[in-house]
């Protein structure tokens, strides 16, 4: 499988779209690894650093909802 951003040809992560991070991220609140996401390492460092930026402004939670 190819990576979904090289694949769609995306260049930047925006870390305002939380439905699309959202499937990066476990049901535990922990962000996938590549082995489960299929990222190539540039884009799941750049999902990384989208999600914890989200996090820190307050758009995605830290824990999962119960």
């Amino acid at each position: 499988m190819q990576c979904y951003f090289c694949q769609h040809n995306i260049k930047e992560i925006d870390f305002k779209d939380t439905a699309l991070l959202k499937h990066f991220i476990a049901a535990s609140g922990k962000i996938k690894p590549r082995k489960k996401t299929f990222l190539c390492s540039k884009h799941q460092r750049g999902i990384a650093k989208a999600i914890k930026r989200a996090r820190t402004l307050g758009l995605l939670s830290y824990t999962k909802k119960i």
